[in-house]
């Protein structure tokens, strides 16, 4: 499946991932693919599976272990479960703003920790921004961490995503997002945390009227190639590849940014209540989760502090 050639016709990239066709990440991926057709002239295509046609995220990465599938898109929290480096980009409050984000991600750090995964077949090829994760609440408001005491709150099977959650105050309740919507229907939790398109794509903003803007996590995507298929390529080939993802990339950030746009106008229209808090309280009741992460990890906290100290 990864590559199908005879002496004339193309080389095809099989990509799957798990998003539906309107999101901004796969607009993005379709750029890729554009780019790659263009720079190799039609010898080298991109053949798109989206909407979890070949399996969930963990599913198609093991699918690229073995080289049955070429590249994926997935987020950097499921691929922290392969490769350790990624846990970084899940820190509270690592990045001051996006722009931070952005100079880490495409300088030196960013472009290590993509070079990381080779080792378990893996290559990182970019990032694509997947923006900031903020709370949302049915019945509470919350304006502190003070307000998460008590509530129920919807997190990704991700450890450092439990104790951040559990740090400022919350029960984390790690469950699968396709139950969410019933869940808080239900009350079983009583909120859950995530950027704006994905409020507002799941339905999420109908029964849940406050969206707090504290945007504690920027969990970005990865664009990924399996090295099974990247070492049957060229030299030429690959950096045809890479210059279409960095391509890629930058057209991505416009789409993400267009869709918050749109997702948050949508959340106002339908009575969603915008709060923006203090965000410096909630970094503060988060400490103690980067300093549970350096004692596991304390290999990692030279690169920690470079990135905060990064101009």
């Amino acid at each position: 499946m990864a590559s199908c050639k005879d002496d004339t016709g193309p080389k095809v990239m099989y990509l799957g991932h798990t998003l539906p066709q309107t999101h901004p990440v796969h607009k993005g991926i379709v750029e890729f693919q554009k780019a790659l057709e263009k720079k190799s002239n039609g010898t080298l295509k991109v053949k798109i599976f989206p909407d979890a046609q070949l399996g969930s995220e963990r599913e198609v990465l093991e699918l690229l272990q073995i080289g049955s599938v070429a590249a994926t898109k997935v987020s950097a929290a499921t691929l922290s479960n392969f490769v350790p480096e990624y846990h970084l980009l899940g820190i509270p409050y690592l990045f001051r703003d996006k722009q931070h984000q952005f100079d880490v991600l495409e300088g030196d750090i960013g472009k290590s920790i993509l070079e990381k995964g080779s080792k378990f077949w893996l290559r990182g090829l970019c990032y694509y921004d997947a923006g900031s994760r903020s709370f949302y609440t049915s019945n509470k408001a919350i304006r502190t961490p003070q307000d998460l005491e008590g509530l129920k709150i919807r997190v990704m099977n991700n450890q450092m995503a439990i104790n951040m959650v559990n740090s400022m105050g919350g029960s984390a309740t790690p469950l699968a997002y396709g139950e969410l919507y019933t869940a808080i229907q239900q009350g079983v939790v009583d909120g859950a945390e995530n950027n704006p398109p994905s409020f507002v794509s799941s339905n999420h903003y109908e029964i849940s009227k406050y969206y707090t803007l504290d945007q504690h996590s920027s969990v970005p995507d990865v664009l990924l190639i399996g090295t099974k298929f990247w070492d049957k390529l060229s030299e030429e080939e690959k950096i045809w590849v890479q210059e279409a993802a960095d391509e890629s990339a930058q057209a991505q950030k416009k789409f993400w940014s267009d869709s918050v746009d749109e997702s948050m106008k949508i959340a106002k229209a339908a009575g969603v209540e915008i709060i923006i808090p203090e965000k410096s309280l909630f970094a503060e009741k988060s400490k103690s989760v980067v300093e549970e992460f350096v004692k596991e990890f304390p290999e990692m906290e030279p690169i920690v502090n470079q990135i905060k100290n990064k101009e």
